[in-house]
């Protein structure tokens, strides 16, 4: 199994990116999905999660009407659209995948991505 980010990078407050995260290995229409960040010197945190069958999200308060977990089941990927970006966004994400689960802690989580950098600057 292979989750790899793609998207990254630098951008000012208030700006957006879309991160994607390509799959091998493990099939997104079956999986819970699910992107986590983690900011220096921080725990990792729940950010978003997409259920299969039905395609139901939640996301973290924090990221509520900026952020939209979505997924393309026929390419095997998973999105991140961030907009709106703010200083304390800064962080590695990751994505993951779980077999069962809520998909709200990462202890659920068979696999993960090695993380992208997001920066946003004020």
């Amino acid at each position: 199994v292979q989750l790899v980010e793609f998207g990254g990078g630098s951008v000012q407050t208030g700006g957006s990116l879309r991160l994607s995260c390509a799959g091998s290995g493990v099939t997104f229409s079956t999986y819970v999905m699910g992107w986590f960040l983690q900011a220096p010197e921080k725990e990792r945190e729940f950010v978003a999660v997409i259920h299969p069958f039905g395609d139901a999200t939640v996301h973290a308060d924090s990221v509520k009407g900026r952020f939209t977990i979505s997924k393309d089941n026929a390419e095997n990927t998973l999105y991140l659209q961030m907009n709106n970006l703010k200083p304390e966004d800064t962080a590695v994400y990751y994505c993951a995948a779980a077999a069962v689960g809520s998909g709200l802690s990462q202890d659920e989580y068979d696999y993960w991505g090695q993380g992208i950098q997001v920066t946003v600057s004020s």
